[in-house]
């Protein structure tokens, strides 16, 4: 699973428009967020750092969720924009989820577990959880 780190304004309107997860390196303007939803149609999920989360305006919220888009606060530990464009979240983590589900835990206590021992938000865990991704 991938996720398309994002880190001008500019680099908005260079996206494959079949983008479904975006994390946002910069703080969006209503535009900025307009617009991205825009050029990339097929969108489920905008992550920000959590301090650009808590800018985000409720008309926003508001909107995003309207049109089903989940915003999500996480950050991708580590990741060179530099090197690739894309921030990949380990196969072995995917596999964890999926073990953990087939032994029956509940959303939350994997939600916990997961997020504890990769650096992965629990609310990008429970998207994972949600759409069942295959590694």
């Amino acid at each position: 699973m991938k996720i398309r780190v994002v880190s001008s304004r500019e680099e908005i309107f260079t996206l494959n428009p079949n983008e479904r997860i975006v994390h946002l390196a910069f703080r969006p303007s209503n535009k900025d967020i307009f617009s991205l939803v825009e050029n990339c149609p097929k969108i489920e999920v905008i992550q920000l750092p959590k301090s650009y989360r808590r800018t985000v305006s409720k008309s926003i919220e508001m909107f995003l969720e309207m049109q089903r888009i989940q915003l999500i606060e996480g950050d991708v530990w580590g990741h060179r924009k530099d090197i690739n464009e894309y921030y990949r979240i380990p196969t072995s983590i995917i596999e964890e989820i999926k073990e953990l589900k087939i032994e029956g835990k509940s959303s939350e206590a994997i939600e916990e577990k997961v997020s504890r021992e990769s650096k992965l938000n629990p609310e990008m865990v429970a998207y994972i959880i949600k759409k069942d991704v295959t590694a």
